[in-house]
């Protein structure tokens, strides 16, 4: 072991010689109380303290960006909290409106989410997250806080599809609230028009209106929209009459399904009285 020591001083005694006299001349500096000594300490301390000042910058810069970092993560925690909480806000908004709609019907309600929209064909549709085990079939009218949606037009177990008002197969007895003028609510691909409002009729913009008694499918008095715009037609004994939904489809996100049913007995007569008679 010290063989192997001696081996490494001669190696490097060089250097070993340097250092202590580095080292016995660094004593002697401090030790000397020469004014000129004093005067280089003085000035070799100022010039260390500068550049370990210099030099504290990195631990600081590597400390605030880590500082950062964290307040970065805060600041997203945070604002998916605030998120979440109007959400919810919103969500009890809608549900409110909703319960009062619930309230005021005096016909069974199933609550509902729409879990899928198709609004971008002649033929919108929504998706239900109700089927046939809540009771829910084929023919039941569909409505939201805004008013009528559109009637279940087809039902599996656990899921339901809506045939909306925005669809051209849709179809609807309708009466202007104010003057009681009765017409057919129907979607032709770019509007919603109530038809069948001859020129004499009394319809302005403003109008509220509503499901009338001659539907079949739905009860009457449910709000479908308000006239936006009359206009009368050259040539024709017809009015366009042009409605605005009062259900804002885009946001639609909650509705309730109305356990209706038209009166089997007065459809069965109104069958048999449109079929020609017998010879």
């Amino acid at each position: 072991m010290l063989q192997r020591l001696y081996n490494l001083l001669l190696l490097f005694r060089e250097y070993v010689v340097l250092s202590v006299l580095l080292l016995v001349s660094l004593t002697l500096l401090a030790l000397n109380d020469n004014p000129q000594m004093k005067r280089i300490r003085g000035i070799t301390a100022v010039v260390f303290g500068v550049v370990q000042e210099r030099l504290a910058v990195f631990p600081r810069y590597i400390g605030l960006r880590r500082e950062n970092d964290e307040l970065r993560r805060i600041n997203i925690e945070l604002a998916d909290e605030v998120n979440q909480l109007r959400e919810a806000r919103l969500e009890n908004i809608r549900l409110r409106q909703l319960l009062g709609l619930k309230e005021s019907s005096p016909y069974g309600l199933v609550a509902a989410k729409v879990i899928g929209k198709n609004l971008t064909l002649l033929r919108n549709t929504i998706t239900l997250n109700v089927g046939t085990r809540d009771s829910v079939v084929d023919g039941m009218p569909v409505v939201g806080d805004g008013g009528l949606v559109g009637v279940i037009s087809h039902a599996s177990e656990q899921y339901s599809i809506v045939r909306v008002l925005l669809n051209t197969d849709f179809r609807a007895s309708a009466k202007v609230q104010r003057s009681r003028v009765d017409g057919i609510i129907a979607w032709d691909g770019r509007s919603l028009l109530l038809t069948n409002i001859t020129k004499t009729l009394d319809v302005r913009p403003g109008d509220v209106v509503i499901t009338s008694e001659y539907s079949t499918t739905y009860p009457p008095n449910i709000r479908i929209g308000v006239v936006n715009d009359v206009q009368e037609q050259t040539g024709l004994l017809f009015k366009k009459v042009s409605v605005t939904p009062g259900v804002d489809f885009v946001k639609l996100e909650e509705v309730f399904v109305m356990k209706y049913r038209p009166d089997p007995e007065r459809r069965v007569l109104e069958q048999q009285a449109t079929q020609r008679p017998r010879r």
